[in-house]
Order: structure tokens, then C-alpha cells, then sequence
């Protein structure tokens, strides 16, 4: 029964360090890791993942977990998860920005809605584009790529072989992209509450008694509505660019 129970118990410890990885990944990534997932099927998803990644996640050298080094070994794997979840969050961080840009101009932003589901407030505009961005994750198949991407990191960054310097400082330098891609989605919604504003301003030289304010706003929704429409369509293919280029940055981290 020893020599049994002394293989279970390094198998178990193999398994701790894909368990933690792959469970710190989907706590930060995109989808899985809102509050709309509850805690057990993530923990469950993670456990299922981390029995399939074993064969190349186990470590070269066994690890206790309860050593100093096992601490600093699950330290490791929780900032290699954050990093490739915040990776995958930049991009709804795209989509999240660019509703609100939208709403903001349209005059919608002040309409808030709660989602019984995960409990946040957010505008109308983007509570749309969100569940959009939803059904187009799981309709080009991300779910299966960010498998792939961490089986991947285990092949880069090997459990207890620390990580790269680059690695923690490409993503703080990321978050001016995001800003800049949200911004020319947005420019159509923007240029177009800005022209409408225009020419109200100079109707209202014209016609100072008319009540410009009232029906500047319905124009605003009318023409905000309208560009939106047009910039729904052109939202999948943005979105796989976006995942594209995270894929680039992520794979060349790994390669370096």
C-alpha cells in the first residue's frame, strides 16, 4: 500500500501546478471568469483541464507545495495565468470602451442596466455589444484557442522555471492600444453626433426661438442609432483582428 499511496501522492502534487495555472487563467479570462460562471464549474473546468495538460505540464523536479519553493512555485503560476487572462481581457476591454464611447455620444450612457446575472450596471449600447462579443467568442471557437494557448505556456514557461522580465512589462504597455482601437471604432458614432451638433449650432443662429435642445437629442439617438447598426456588422471581423494580434503578441512572448 506505500509504494501505491507514495504514487497518488506525487501524482497529486504533479497535478497542483496545471490545476492552479489553468484555474488563475480562467479567473482572468474574458466570458468564464465573470461572475456569471459560479466558482465550482470554474474550479471543476480547471481540474478537467489540468488531468488533460498533466503529460506536459507535470514539473522536470518535484515540487512540494508546502516548501518555500512550492509557494513561490504557485505565485508563479497564478502571475503566468493573470498574464495570458489579462491578455484575452484587453480585447473586451476594447468592445466594453467602445460601448460606452458610443452611449456617451448618442446620450445614452445615463440609461443604466442591472444584470441579475453577474450583478455589474452597465449603459444599454454596451450590454449589447458585450453579449455580442460573447456570441462571437464562442462562434470562432476561442474557447478551443485558449486551450491551446495554455497548453502552450506549459511548453514556454515550464512550472518552476520562473518568468520572463518581458513578460511582465509588454502588458502594462498594451493598455495605450486599447484606448486607440476603441477610439477608431468609435470614430463613426463620434463624427456623426458631431455633425448633427454642427448643424444645430447653426440652426440655432437662424431659429433662436426653436427648442433646438429637445430635438437635437432625439436627431442625436436617430443618427447614433443608425451608425451603430452599421458598426454592429463590422464588429465580428474587428474582433478577430484583435484576437489575432493578441495571439501574435502572446505567441512572441513565449517564443522569447
Amino acid at each position: 500500500m506505500e509504494p501505491v499511496f507514495g504514487q497518488m501522492l506525487a501524482t497529486l502534487m504533479a497535478l497542483w501546478w496545471p490545476f492552479v495555472r489553468v484555474l488563475a487563467i480562467l479567473t482572468f479570462m474574458p466570458v468564464i471568469g465573470e461572475n456569471m460562471v459560479p466558482v465550482t464549474v470554474r474550479v471543476l473546468l480547471a481540474l478537467t483541464l489540468a488531468v488533460v495538460l498533466l503529460p506536459i505540464a507535470a514539473p522536470a523536479q518535484p515540487i512540494s507545495p508546502f516548501s518555500l519553493l512550492g509557494i513561490v512555485t504557485t505565485i508563479e503560476q497564478v502571475a503566468i495565468g493573470l498574464i495570458l487572462g489579462i491578455g484575452f481581457q484587453m480585447i473586451m476591454a476594447v468592445f466594453a470602451l467602445l460601448g460606452y464611447m458610443a452611449s456617451s455620444q448618442m446620450g445614452l450612457a445615463m440609461a443604466q442596466m442591472n444584470d441579475p446575472v453577474s450583478g455589474a450596471s452597465s449603459d444599454v449600447v454596451s450590454a449589447l455589444i458585450y453579449i455580442l462579443t460573447i456570441l462571437i467568442f464562442f462562434a470562432v471557437d476561442g474557447h478551443l484557442v485558449f486551450s491551446g494557448v495554455m497548453g502552450s505556456s506549459f511548453r514556454a514557461w515550464p512550472v518552476g522555471a520562473g518568468i520572463p522580465e518581458q513578460a511582465l512589462t509588454v502588458l502594462p504597455l498594451q493598455v495605450g492600444w486599447v484606448f486607440s482601437a476603441a477610439l477608431l471604432l468609435s470614430l463613426p458614432v463620434i463624427f456623426s453626433a458631431l455633425v448633427v451638433q454642427i448643424g444645430f449650432g447653426f440652426l440655432n443662429r437662424v431659429a433662436p426661438t426653436f427648442n433646438l435642445f429637445s430635438l437635437g437629442f432625439s436627431l442625436i439617438i436617430v443618427f447614433g442609432l443608425f451608425m451603430l447598426g452599421g458598426m454592429l456588422q463590422l464588429i465580428p471581423q474587428q474582433y478577430v483582428n484583435l484576437t489575432t494580434r493578441v495571439l501574435e503578441m502572446l505567441e512572441q512572448l513565449m517564443r522569447n
